[in-house]
């Protein structure tokens, strides 16, 4: 006989968020599901129907839903050891720093555990003015780096800035957005007029850091073009302003790199990291070399950062990725995916831009003269999700249709979500909203 769980449902759920959480909680769609389960690069609502993933919980489930590589290890672990903190010494925490020492790019070699994204890029900033004694910092316009006081001031993006009383010390500069240049000209003959702007700025003295996404995900998939980060990282060795690169929603796999920075030849001073670092067991880090590490000398802890199963889900996830060779993989079925998307483009005119490296792709949605399609983009994104398959919007305006699916996914995942997109847009065109 088949036991069947008992689920709320979808309008329970929102009865009780509405009555329990904070307002700022929010859900996509007009008809929401109740999300019950997940395997690989599929989601399951209360009714048993299935999803094509195709935003991985926002870029953390890199490795697919409940892989059950990952899951293993981690009921193991469970079971063993859950948690004594860093006052004792246990062995997952070790061998994930040494193992994020030889995978992420050279001279990043000690890390700092800690639970979260916003966490991370809050301690990297800490170390950054730890090392220069110097308290001021660049970000990008459209930029988002978290939710905690000093992230939220770094975030350039107005959606996620609710901080009544913003910090002084921050400066946003305009980032690489060539489909929305903030001069009005056109790569490569701008000569990189938006990464040159930066010594404008760093010139004056007093800057700790730059922060940067290599790829800006929830800006609207803002990707950098040829020789930009070549250019920032000069400009800052010249004022002795590090590099904070945030490969939290990069890292990985996601681009087609183990990390995005790859893309641009250079090395950070600091990276951090978390989503897909332990495949959706809450984590963050931030890495860097022996010399800046050596600033950090104060007593600092994470009461359950790099605890015994969140590095030890760390461990089996940098495992799956290297084993099946899933950065590689997103590098060839991300080519595929923005080859069937640009196709897209050349028929629908509601697609502006295609943009995005592997598999963190997006597709700006425009009307005329460039104005964002955002009501447009939220019908797409309801739409596909009636026909199983789920994505993201991203954007100063939410217009920005978001692919960031399990690195798990195959070609024929792709033909299936760019068919039915084609027939949504054919749709739209023949009875226009």
């Amino acid at each position: 006989m088949t036991i069947v769980a008992s689920y709320i449902g979808p309008e329970s759920i929102i009865q009780k968020k509405q009555e329990y959480l904070i307002p700022c909680v929010y859900h996509f769609y007009k008809k929401p599901m109740q999300i019950v389960r997940g395997k690989m690069q599929y989601l399951y609502d209360h009714t048993g129907k299935q999803y094509l993933d195709f935003y991985g919980g926002v870029s953390v489930m890199n490795a697919g839903h409940c892989n059950p590589e990952v899951v293993e290890k981690i009921c193991e672990q469970i079971r063993t050891l859950q948690h004594t903190t860093t006052i004792y010494l246990t062995q997952p925490i070790v061998d994930l720093a040494e193992k994020l020492a030889h995978i992420t790019p050279w001279s990043l070699k000690r890390s700092f555990f800690c639970a979260s994204g916003s966490e991370a890029n809050e301690g990297a900033a800490l170390l950054a003015q730890l090392h220069t004694n110097k308290h001021k910092f660049v970000a990008i316009q459209q930029g988002l780096h978290g939710r905690t006081k000093l992230t939220m001031n770094l975030t350039g993006l107005p959606l996620w800035r609710t901080d009544p009383n913003p910090l002084e010390n921050i400066v946003h500069i305009p980032g690489a957005y060539c489909y929305r240049c903030a001069y009005d000209l056109t790569y490569p003959r701008c000569d990189l007029k938006c990464a040159r702007y930066l010594e404008d700025v760093v010139k004056s003295g007093d800057y700790a850091a730059f922060i940067a996404e290599p790829i800006q995900g929830n800006g609207g998939i803002i990707t950098p073009p040829p020789g930009y980060f070549k250019l920032i990282k000069e400009i800052l060795d010249k004022y002795r302003v590090l590099f904070i690169a945030d490969e939290v929603q990069t890292g990985f796999g996601r681009t087609g790199e183990m990390f995005a920075i790859e893309h641009g030849d250079v090395i950070p001073d600091i990276m951090t990291l978390a989503k897909a670092l332990a495949n959706g067991t809450p984590i963050g880090a931030f890495i860097t070399n022996d010399t800046i590490a050596s600033s950090y000398t104060r007593p600092g802890a994470s009461t359950t950062g790099g605890n015994p199963v969140s590095a030890t889900a760390a461990l089996a996830t940098i495992d799956v990725i290297e084993k099946h060779q899933l950065a590689q993989k997103a590098r060839v079925l991300g080519d595929y995916f923005k080859e069937k998307l640009m196709a897209l483009q050349q028929r629908h005119k509601i697609i502006g831009d295609v943009r995005g490296k592997g598999l963190m792709l997006g597709a700006e949605l425009v009307k005329e003269d460039k104005i964002p399609a955002a009501e447009e983009t939220d019908h797409v994104l309801e739409r596909l999700k009636d026909c199983g398959i789920l994505a993201g919007k991203t954007g100063v305006s939410r217009n920005v249709l978001t692919f960031q699916p399990p690195l798990v996914i195959t070609g024929t995942d792709i033909d299936q979500v760019v068919t039915i997109l084609d027939e949504i847009l054919s749709d739209m065109e023949r009875k226009p909203r």
